[in-house]
């Protein structure tokens, strides 16, 4: 099987200033990004060799470390494509639909994502995903890399709440990190997404 590895970002580390600066993304990017990865691998060779020699005594806790840093990895993933230098403005027609029968409009998305974001306690994301078996968009939000989610949504849009997100840039001020953000949120690749998911099914 293959390992996790740390993906090239579509743009440079500069494109997307002023509203995410090029140093805050190099170190997110190239530092705390690549730590979930390394950690996900890690983890992975651990449990291995615990299936090897049959000692499952730190089960609970290589199951932990491997939810959080694959779930790390992930979200980041996504993350780098939310945002372009081309973004802002509005979604796609079949995307955009989609929002305005989940939330009302496209404002009433950016409100409750925005103060789902916002009110994260602790480290954490604030998400819009696709809830499979009723069909819709929901907002979310996700303590530290997992959890408070619905099992079976899938994230199309992900927000980064930790404060290595943008401390180094906004400092404390975390709602100028979020204007910022819908600035620069890449609603095609958003779209292209939903278009993946709208038809999965879990057979419930």
């Amino acid at each position: 099987m293959k390992e996790y590895t740390l993906p090239e970002l579509p743009y440079e580390y500069s494109a997307l200033e002023p509203h995410y600066s090029a140093q805050l993304l190099e170190l997110h990017h190239g530092k705390h990004h690549a730590a979930y990865v390394t950690g996900a691998n890690a983890t992975l060779d651990k449990l291995a060799a615990a299936r090897e020699q049959h000692n499952f005594e730190a089960i609970n806790q290589l199951q932990k470390n491997l939810a959080f840093h694959v779930s790390g990895h992930v979200l980041h993933s996504l993350f780098w494509l939310n945002m372009s230098p081309k973004g802002g403005g509005t979604p796609p027609d079949e995307l955009a639909a989609a929002v305005k029968e989940s939330f009302g409009s496209l404002d009433g998305l950016k409100s409750q994502l925005t103060q789902a974001a916002l009110n994260v306690q602790g480290s954490g994301w604030g998400a819009m995903g696709w809830e499979p078996v009723g069909q819709r968009l929901v907002v979310e939000q996700i303590y530290d890399h997992q959890g408070n989610i619905g099992n079976g949504t899938v994230p199309l849009l992900v927000l980064d709440m930790w404060e290595h997100a943008y401390y180094l840039q906004y400092k404390n001020v975390k709602a100028d990190w979020v204007t910022a953000f819908w600035k620069i949120v890449n609603w095609q690749d958003v779209a292209q997404r939903f278009n993946k998911v709208r038809t999965l099914d879990l057979g419930l």
